[in-house]
């Protein structure tokens, strides 16, 4: 018996050394621009898209995405039962977090349950938009940039706002403007990615912004290169499969608002250098501008919204460097037509779709979504911000966002296109 249970425990040990050796090798060799094409990445027929719900309908596996899909059960399988425990740990005390830490004041919030009704009410909104979305990646005669490649096509480091939580199986593509900064907040919890003082954040409120948007906290595809080598591409195909893959939208038009207001209108030092310097430079014809933005506030000299507008619309603009994350088109940033996301949230109806989110997530009791910002840039401030905007301006705007605008059915602003 003694001798069985030694040769068992050489077994298990001389696999660990062999798994770690592989690791280690393909951390050396990881950097290496090598993209895998399998059968798995031709795009999907309409009506047969894979989800956590397709189950029986994935095409088979190879034998190493086998392997790594069964590892992976597994560790979900533990994590899962870890999740559980503290669950219940956090059960026994208060079951709504201490809001703390604001950045801004905000509006209150509805800690209550929702209802069944709400819930069924919620569920045929989730399948409407998700009908929309797959119609529109299933139409030839609506085509946008990039709509036609598959997974694999995309360059790796266009995937590096998609922010993973092994402990709940759970992937979140970041949009910039749309709530991100809390939904970081709620991934670093869940996945507990981030300590204070040994002690992973239990509400997401405590965690401090600058540690919310430091790369180094998240784990993100586009670091699967670098750990996982040339199992990157497969593994992170298993977990598309197996994870409950999420992101949240808003009004393209707005959202271009909100970036403007939160990086032009206040004091940011990088994105003066960056971004309004050359701007102003450009369509303001100022030169010798000041080097720190303080410096030009006080000097009155400030970026226009119409030089944001035509910063944008400038053929040079992305000749130079893609857009910036903040004004990125959300087709860019989260691939709609090649990841099959299982919900869509908008910002318009943030705070019934995070509760709903997070029931279904089946992490509810964990943790609430923060309160929302009162100060939230709405979308009845569209006909004061574009007033001085020239309509040709405004219809090519138009066509440069439109992807968003149907694949997540936002209404086309006529009011905003005609004379």
């Amino acid at each position: 018996m003694t001798k069985a249970r030694l040769l068992r425990l050489s077994v298990v040990l001389v696999s660990i050394f062999m798994i770690l050796l592989i690791i280690v090798y393909w951390d050396n060799v990881g950097t290496a621009h090598f993209y895998l094409h399998t059968s798995f990445s031709r795009p999907h027929s309409p009506g047969a898209i894979p989800g956590i719900t397709a189950g029986g309908d994935w095409e088979a596996l190879p034998e190493v995405d086998e392997f790594l899909a069964k590892l992976l059960s597994s560790n979900l399988k533990q994590n899962s039962s870890a999740s559980r425990k503290t669950e219940q740990l956090l059960v026994q005390g208060s079951s709504k977090p201490v809001v703390s830490n604001l950045e801004e004041n905000v509006r209150g919030y509805d800690w209550s349950t929702h209802n069944a009704r709400n819930s069924l009410d919620q569920e045929k909104l989730q399948i409407e938009r998700q009908r929309t979305l797959r119609e529109f990646c299933a139409n030839s005669s609506f085509a946008f940039p990039t709509k036609e490649r598959s997974f694999d096509d995309i360059p790796n480091y266009e995937l590096n706002h998609l922010i993973v939580d092994d402990r709940h199986g759970i992937i979140y593509c970041y949009v910039p403007k749309v709530a991100c900064t809390n939904w970081k907040r709620v991934m670093i919890v869940l996945s507990e990615s981030l300590l204070d003082q040994g002690v992973p954040y239990r509400n997401p409120l405590d965690i401090p912004r600058e540690h919310v948007h430091n790369t180094s906290t998240h784990l993100t595809f586009n670091k699967f290169w670098r750990r996982y080598g040339k199992f990157s591409r497969h593994l992170m195909k298993i977990k598309l499969k197996k994870y409950t893959k999420f992101l949240f939208v808003r009004d393209p038009f707005v959202r271009l608002i909100s970036a403007f207001r939160s990086k032009f209108e206040l004091e940011n030092e990088e994105f003066y250098r960056r971004f309004a310097v050359p701007m102003l430079k450009l369509y303001s014809n100022h030169t010798n501008l000041p080097t720190s933005v303080s410096e030009a506030f006080g000097a009155g000299l400030r970026v226009s919204f119409s030089d944001f507008i035509q910063y944008l619309l400038d053929p040079r603009t992305e000749k130079m460097a893609p857009f910036n994350e903040h004004w990125r088109q959300v087709y860019r940033l989260c691939h709609p037509c090649q990841i099959d996301y299982d919900f869509i949230g908008k910002l318009e109806t943030l705070d019934e779709d995070a509760a709903y989110l997070l029931q279904l997530l089946k992490v509810d009791r964990l943790l609430r979504f923060p309160p929302s910002y009162r100060n939230r840039t709405a979308s009845s401030w569209e006909d004061d911000w574009f007033a001085k905007i020239p309509l040709a301006w405004r219809q090519q705007l138009y066509k440069l966002y439109e992807a968003d605008f149907v694949l997540f059915g936002y209404p086309k602003p006529e009011n905003l296109l005609k004379d």
